[in-house]
C-alpha cells in the first residue's frame, strides 16, 4: 500500500535525523564542522516531529493521548459530512456546472454508434421482445375489452358525434362517393338474392297455405323476385326517381346531423350501448386473445419475425440518427436540458444521500477512508517538514555563528 510505504519513509527519515544528531554531537568536539550537521539534524527532528503531530492529530490522538484539538476528523464527523454535502450542492451540482460539463457530450451520437452494431441492437431487440410475455400475461381479455371501451368512450366524450358524421357525409356527397356506396350496396343485395333464390323459394312455399297450388306459389315467387329486381334496377338508375329521393334523403340527414340535438343524443346513446354491449366486449376479447397468442409465439422464437423486425428498426433508426446531424443536435439539446434539469432539481436528494452515508460511518471508518485518500500527500508534508526544518536549522546555526563572531 502506497500510504504505508510513504509513512515508513517519513518515519525512517525522522529516525535517521535523530541518529545523525546524536552522532554529530558526539563527534563535534573532534570535528567542529559537524556542528552544521548537528544543527541540520536537530532542526529536521523538530520539523518532522511537529508535522507528524499535525498529521496524526487529524485522524487520531497522537500516541493515544487525549490531547485537546486532536482526532479532529473523528470528533467532527457529522459536521464534515454536512459541509461536504453543502459544498457539493453549491459548488458542483449547480445549473452552470452541470450544463458546462454536459455541453460537449454527444448522447445521441454515442447511442446511434452503439446501436448500429448488430450485436448491440440485437441485445436491445431481445430485451424489448423479451418483455412482451410479462406485459401480455398481465392483461386479461376482459381487461383489454374494458380498456378499449373506456378509452374510446373517454376519447369521444368531448366530440360532437352528429356534426362529425354530417361532415363525413358531406365529404362523401361532394366527391360522389355516396353514389358509389349505394351502387355497391345494391350490387351486394342483387348478388345475395340471386345466390339465395332456392332458399327464398322454399320459404315462400313453407309459408304459403297448403290449399294453394304449388304453381301459384311459384308464380308468386317469380313475381316477387322480378319486383325486387325491378326496384333495385330503378334505384341503380342515375336519372331515376329513387336516385333523386336517395340524394334528398342524404342531404336532409346531413342538415339534421349538423343542427339537431336529438340526433346527437341518439348517436351518443347508440355509441354507449355499443361499447357496453356484450357482443362488443366478446369481439374485443377475441381479437386481443388472438393478438396475444401471436405475440407470445413470436416473442418465444429466437429467430422470430418480430425480433428481426425490431432489430432492423433499431438499426435503421441508429443509422438515420448517425447520418442526420440536425436531428442529432436537436435530440442532444433536449437530452442535455432534461439531464441538467433532472440532476439540479434532485441535487437536494443527491447531497442528502451523501450526508446520510457519511452519517452512517463510524468515526474510525471515516478517518480510515479519508486517510487512504489524502494520507500519502500528508506523509510527504512530514518528509518536506523534516528537510525544510533541517535547512532552516543550518541557516539559524550559521547566523548564530556570525553573530557570535562579532
Amino acid at each position: 500500500m502506497r500510504l504505508r510505504r510513504i509513512r515508513r519513509i517519513a518515519t525512517c527519515l525522522l529516525a535517521a535525523m535523530a541518529g545523525v544528531f546524536v552522532t554529530a554531537r558526539l563527534l563535534q568536539p573532534d570535528y567542529p564542522w559537524l556542528g552544521f550537521v548537528a544543527a541540520f539534524a536537530e532542526a529536521a527532528m523538530v520539523g518532522g516531529l511537529a508535522d507528524w503531530f499535525a498529521v496524526t492529530a487529524l485522524f487520531r490522538h497522537p500516541l493515544g493521548l487525549p490531547i485537546p484539538h486532536t482526532a479532529i476528523i473523528p470528533r467532527n464527523k457529522d459536521r464534515i459530512g454536512a459541509n461536504i454535502a453543502e459544498f457539493l450542492e453549491h459548488n458542483f451540482i449547480t445549473p452552470e456546472v452541470v450544463r458546462n460539463e454536459l455541453k460537449d457530450v454527444d448522447f445521441a451520437g454515442t447511442c446511434a454508434r452503439w446501436l448500429v452494431d448488430d450485436t448491440n441492437n440485437r441485445a436491445v431487440a431481445e430485451r424489448i421482445v423479451g418483455t412482451i410475455p410479462a406485459v401480455l400475461n398481465m392483461i386479461e381479455d376482459r381487461d383489454a375489452a374494458s380498456f378499449v371501451g373506456g378509452t374510446l368512450a373517454s376519447s369521444l366524450k368531448d366530440v360532437r358525434l352528429a356534426p362529425l358524421m354530417g361532415q363525413v357525409l358531406s365529404v362523401l356527397v361532394a366527391n360522389g362517393q355516396h353514389v358509389r356506396l349505394l351502387q355497391k350496396v345494391l350490387g351486394l343485395v342483387a348478388a345475395a338474392l340471386e345466390e339465395n333464390r332456392g332458399y327464398i323459394r322454399q320459404k315462400v312455399h313453407d309459408h304459403s297455405p297448403k290449399w294453394i297450388p304449388k304453381m301459384v306459389d311459384e308464380k308468386f315467387f317469380e313475381r316477387l323476385m322480378d319486383g325486387i329486381g325491378s326496384i333495385l334496377d330503378d334505384m341503380a338508375d342515375e336519372d331515376g326517381e329513387w336516385r333523386a329521393r336517395f340524394h334528398d334523403a342524404i342531404t336532409e340527414l346531413i342538415a339534421k346531423l349538423e343542427e339537431s340535438p336529438e340526433y346527437e343524443q341518439k348517436l351518443r346513446a347508440l355509441l354507449t350501448r355499443g361499447l357496453t354491449h356484450p357482443l362488443f366486449r366478446e369481439y374485443v376479447s377475441g381479437v386481443w386473445g388472438d393478438i396475444r397468442i401471436r405475440l407470445l409465439a413470436a416473442s418465444e422464437s429466437p429467430e422470430s419475425r418480430l425480433l428481426l423486425r425490431t432489430q432492423g428498426a433499431l438499426r435503421i433508426f441508429a443509422t438515420a440518427l448517425e447520418q442526420n446531424a440536425t436531428v442529432r443536435a436537436k435530440l442532444n439539446e433536449w437530452l442535455k436540458s432534461f439531464a441538467a434539469e433532472a440532476i439540479v432539481e434532485r441535487r437536494g436528494l443527491i447531497v442528502a444521500v451523501v450526508q446520510k452515508v457519511i452519517d452512517k460511518w463510524d468515526a474510525e471508518t471515516i478517518s480510515q477512508k479519508l486517510e487512504l485518500q489524502v494520507g500519502s500527500d500528508l506523509q510527504f508534508i512530514r518528509i518536506n517538514g523534516t528537510l525544510v526544518g533541517g535547512v532552516v536549522g543550518v541557516l539559524l546555526y550559521s547566523i548564530s555563528l556570525l553573530l557570535g563572531g562579532h
